[in-house]
């Protein structure tokens, strides 16, 4: 196959290791730069150009889309879909999870657990959605953060009103969510692919600390899910489309709740972590679309009989 990672930059670490994994396994593999792509959309004819140049003998897409690209990102992997190339997640699935509210809604309907959550948008009503996530400490998340920026603990009543209030005023949307005690400053990330977890890392926040990304000083050790979180993981991708994604869960006493599912989860802390290749697994699941899609143009063709 001739692979290519949508990714602004090459030097990334799961953007090297995807090509490695790529390139261990036989394929061609490129990395291209979403932001400078262009599509020509024409009736049968859709194409994307990259740098003056077509690229629609691309075979899979591997999109690495950051979070401030999300739109032109997804219509760039929409375009690659409506030319039938493979992707390691569809378009539509890469939306639904960089909208932290859509994803927790889509999550909630489908009965999975999470932190309570309120949302609202006027600041008369701050004091009822405090009321409905449980009251303080409660944890306060722009909707459009990533790596646990924008995302602020209040630990009173005082101290929450005027932080929400204060975001509000900078016309900011924000999700207010129940402050999980008994996680301690620890959460888990299972990177799942294709409907299996194939890792799990548990993080945990530096001291004065609460959130645990490793972006922000946390540090990861590997992790063996039980079949609770496993199953939790599992359905959280399946429920928003996703077929690769990191979804991470905090530990509760009422079993693991889902706090974010990752559409372009990062590689270096879960490899390091479990020292596995994860970044293989993601080329492998590209393969088995590859031979299935190439069986099914087999299959059609057979059905169709000789041209007269």
């Amino acid at each position: 196959m001739k692979i290519a990672v949508l990714s602004t930059i090459k030097s990334l670490y799961s953007t090297r290791r995807l090509v490695e994994a790529a390139q261990m396994r036989g394929h061609e593999c490129v990395v291209i730069d979403h932001s400078q792509c262009y599509v020509g959309i024409k009736q049968g004819k859709p194409s994307i150009h990259y740098k003056g140049q077509d690229i629609s003998d691309i075979d899979a897409i591997i999109p690495r889309i950051g979070a401030s690209v999300t739109f032109y990102g997804s219509a760039i992997v929409r375009q690659f879909e409506v030319m039938g190339v493979i992707s390691a997640n569809p378009s539509q699935a890469i939306t639904r999870s960089r909208d932290k509210l859509r994803c927790m809604q889509i999550l909630s309907g489908a009965g999975i657990g999470m932190p309570t959550t309120g949302f609202a948008r006027r600041t008369r009503d701050v004091d009822d959605l405090i009321k409905m996530v449980g009251g303080p400490p409660l944890v306060i998340k722009l909707l459009e953060g990533t790596q646990g920026i924008g995302v602020v603990l209040a630990e009173t009543r005082k101290a929450a009103s005027s932080v929400i209030e204060a975001f509000y005023g900078l016309g900011n949307n924000i999700l207010i969510q129940e402050y999980i005690k008994e996680s301690r400053g620890t959460d888990i990330r299972a990177f799942v692919v294709d409907g299996k977890v194939v890792g799990a890392m548990k993080r945990t926040a530096k001291e004065g600390e609460f959130r645990s990304n490793l972006h922000r000083g946390g540090t990861a050790a590997v992790i063996k899910l039980n079949k609770a979180e496993r199953e939790t993981a599992v359905r959280a991708a399946r429920e928003l489309g996703l077929t690769v994604c990191g979804v991470d869960l905090l530990p509760s006493d009422r079993g693991p709740l889902v706090l974010e599912v990752n559409s372009s989860p990062g590689l270096e802390g879960i490899e390091k972590a479990t020292h596995k290749d994860i970044a293989g697994e993601v080329i492998a699941f590209l393969e088995k679309q590859y031979i299935l899609k190439q069986q099914t143009k087999k299959e059609r063709k057979a059905k169709a009989g000789p041209k007269l």
